[in-house]
């Protein structure tokens, strides 16, 4: 309010400059002379017009300034929810990593950007046993965990997902078929030095299976998939604890 009582202000006194400008060249030029009333009503009027009116400009501008500042912060606010909203949508909330339908739109992406790299299939061990002999409390700190431990290995172009129950993915781009294996067994022996402290007070210890595929440039991502899926149970069947790839 200060602000706009200085403005008016100002713009009266550069209104009555004016005028008195406008009447000392024109009025002595048609004969006549600026004194008296006319001095005053040369004053006064530039003053009793022009700062209610530029008071009320300048009040109505602020009202507008403020108002564009307050739609432009409740956008944000909107801008940020949603995306907020879409992140918690694509992010599994027990375990930090992508949801199963946002892992497989990423690796189709991946696919169509002519990425290659490794795709592991990584599943828990005896999940179900953890789940009745410590309790749900304790497998789901086990999945926590694990999904902790596949983020670490994430880097821009990478990405991991639980793609179910006890069963997540891990896609890294650009590695070789050699260094796929490497990466495997250390996911795997990882996942191992997880210790557990169940309500009981025991100590509890996991291991995961692993399937694991070598995805060239052009990958097609269900053969790819079905693959990674199959040498998955492969790796189970052989005993657990290991990796098939």
């Amino acid at each position: 309010m200060r602000r706009i009582v200085q403005k008016s202000i100002l713009t009266g006194l550069l209104s009555v400059v004016a005028s008195l400008g406008l009447s000392f060249s024109i009025v002595p030029f048609l004969g006549g002379q600026v004194a008296g009333a006319g001095l005053f009503m040369t004053i006064f009027c530039p003053l009793a017009i022009s700062i209610p009116a530029s008071a009320l400009h300048f009040t109505q501008s602020e009202k507008v300034r403020r108002a564009e500042a307050a739609a432009k912060e409740a956008l944000q606010k909107l801008a940020d929810a949603y995306e907020a909203l879409h992140l918690q949508s694509r992010t599994d909330g027990l375990t930090g990593v992508l949801t199963r339908s946002a892992f497989l739109e990423a690796l189709n992406v991946a696919s169509q950007k002519g990425a290659s790299g490794a795709l592991l299939f990584l599943d828990l061990d005896h999940f179900k046993t953890i789940n009745d002999r410590y309790g749900h409390a304790t497998g789901d700190e086990a999945l926590r965990r694990t999904g902790q431990i596949l983020a670490r290995y994430q880097s821009q172009s990478d990405f991991s997902g639980r793609l179910g129950g006890e069963e997540f993915g891990l896609f890294q781009n650009g590695l070789t078929f050699d260094e796929m294996l490497a990466r495997c067994e250390e996911v795997r022996e990882d996942v191992a030095r997880i210790v557990l402290k169940a309500s009981s007070g025991s100590q509890v210890r996991i291991s995961a299976s692993i399937g694991a595929l070598y995805c060239p440039s052009g990958f097609d991502p269900s053969n790819s998939l079905k693959t990674a899926d199959d040498n998955l149970y492969r790796a189970k069947a052989l005993g657990r604890n290991r990796v098939v790839a």
